[in-house]
């Protein structure tokens, strides 16, 4: 890899770009839904194809994007990736029909697991020293954190000032521009070989597993809890069961399931399950709520989320490194992650008239600095034990189970939030009363789930697996 500290910085610059363009794709889309529908004539159940076509595909091949990083090298997945997300985004934006919009949205799924999958593994590799690393990863922390918020002023301004299909070419010049610097400034690794042998069938069990349970996820938050939602759920469960069996017997795991043994990898992702789970609760319930009962405009309501993604630079970007040194990564983790709940608990007092300034502004602060404090922690720690053959799987590992504590939050969030707005219409309530009673239940849970994730952390990573690392000679970060 790069040695200086500049292109080490440029590297840097390039992969986190990449994996904001991949993050910004989904709320920019988001907040173009609705003009899509009326254009192309979208039903209702249909629309949300949009989306869950994109999830799908995403959720299911980040860890056999991941190990196909460290078998055939990260830089040529995260490009074939980059070359396919860019593709289908031209497609999606060109598109005629529904049928085409979601074969194409579901091809940029495939795209954005290519890329997303290797970028944590190639920014560890990139700086093995554990100081400089936090810097880094903080970096791309951001990216993750804030770039939801920063999608939706982008997705409002791009729908009012042109149209949807700028939600997809503005993708385009990023894709391209990564095309052209990736190979300039990020050094090309070989990579263990395919001769070492891939698990097909491995691939194929987690590939369609991850798929199904995303799925059966995201039926659950749309259509409830029905038989074929349950039948598969259980179907996913069973293949997922047979991958992890067949990763114990075969020579050449997908998956080396030594790494679960790992108290800082395990404890690692399913902490970040639980928190993603949560956070959703933030995205999903806050705009809908901003728009729904306070009658914010798309643009407005981009705009509004503004003060998070200034908090999250704040301490990604600005306090992470000191943070981490001055105390253990699980403190911070933890810390972060209590202030995100107590936002949380405040939001459960938002009201019908009013309620800006007065509860989501001081909650959006506090979300923000519990996440820019808390993700960065996290990545850190979920990556601290993965040696250089498996940054790769490890990182695909992290992602995966971001996007099915994502899909998780959704189904939990919305249900509830809808089950507590009808008990309230039903029982006399007017309609802004009763979606402003659905979502202070839906921030109750997320409240809940960031608590229990700050739970989890102080449990499952021990001091020893999660103790700051000392570094006595960090090269910094380039700015």
């Amino acid at each position: 890899m790069p040695e200086t500290a500049r292109h080490r910085g440029a590297a840097l610059a390039v992969l986190s770009a990449a994996s904001l363009m991949v993050v910004l794709d989904s709320s920019i889309v988001a907040v173009a839904l609705p003009v899509i529908q009326t254009d192309l004539g979208f039903s209702a159940p249909g629309l949300a194809w949009v989306v869950n076509a994109y999830l799908v595909a995403f959720g299911g091949l980040l860890l056999l994007s991941g190990r196909l990083g460290d078998l055939v090298g990260r830089r040529k997945v995260f490009l074939v990736g980059i070359v396919v997300f860019t593709a289908a985004s031209l497609a999606a934006g060109l598109s005629p029909n529904a049928t085409a919009l979601v074969v194409a949205r579901f091809v940029q799924g495939v795209g954005g697991a290519l890329t997303s999958a290797v970028v944590l593994g190639m920014i560890v590799t990139l700086y093995p020293e554990p100081r400089a690393r936090v810097r880094a990863i903080g970096v791309y922390s951001f990216t993750q954190a804030a770039g939801a918020s920063i999608g939706m002023v982008a997705g409002g301004a791009l729908t009012q000032g042109l149209d949807w299909h700028w939600t997809f070419y503005i993708n385009l010049p990023i894709g391209i521009a990564a095309l052209v610097l990736t190979p300039l400034v990020v050094a090309s690794d070989r990579g263990l070989g395919l001769r070492t042998g891939i698990d097909v069938l491995g691939a194929l069990l987690v590939t369609a597993g991850v798929m199904l349970l995303v799925l059966g996820i995201v039926q659950a938050g749309d259509a409830g809890w029905t038989f074929l939602t349950i039948g598969t759920l259980v179907l996913a469960a069973v293949l997922l069961a047979l991958f992890l069996m067949r990763q114990a017997r075969t020579r050449t795991p997908l998956l080396p399931l030594r790494l679960l043994r790992v108290r800082a990898i395990s404890g690692a992702n399913l902490t970040m399950v639980v928190m993603v789970a949560g956070f959703l609760g933030f995205q999903f319930v806050t705009a809908l709520y901003l728009q729904q009962v306070l009658g914010f405009d798309a643009l407005t309501t981009g705009f509004a989320f503004v003060p998070t993604p200034v908090m999250i630079a704040a301490f990604s970007l600005g306090l992470a490194d000191w943070l981490n040194s001055r105390f253990s990564p699980r403190a911070v983790l933890v810390a972060g992650l209590l202030t995100t709940s107590v936002a949380f608990l405040y939001l459960t007092q938002v009201q019908t008239a009013g309620g800006y300034a007065s509860h989501v502004l001081p909650s959006l602060i506090l979300m923000g600095a519990g996440a820019g404090m808390a993700i960065p922690a996290l990545m850190g720690l979920a990556m601290s034990a993965a040696t250089p053959d498996d940054s790769g799987v490890t990182s695909g590992l992290i992602t995966t189970t971001q996007q099915v504590g994502g899909a998780l939050g959704t189904a939990v969030l919305a249900t509830a939030a809808a089950t507590r707005t009808a008990e309230m219409l039903g029982g006399g309530a007017s309609e802004k009363e009763a979606l402003a009673s659905g979502f202070r239940v839906a921030y109750g849970f997320s409240a809940g789930l960031t608590a229990l994730a700050a739970i989890l952390a102080a449990v499952l990573l021990g001091r020893r697996s999660a103790a700051a690392p000392a570094d006595t000679a960090a090269e910094p970060v380039a700015s």
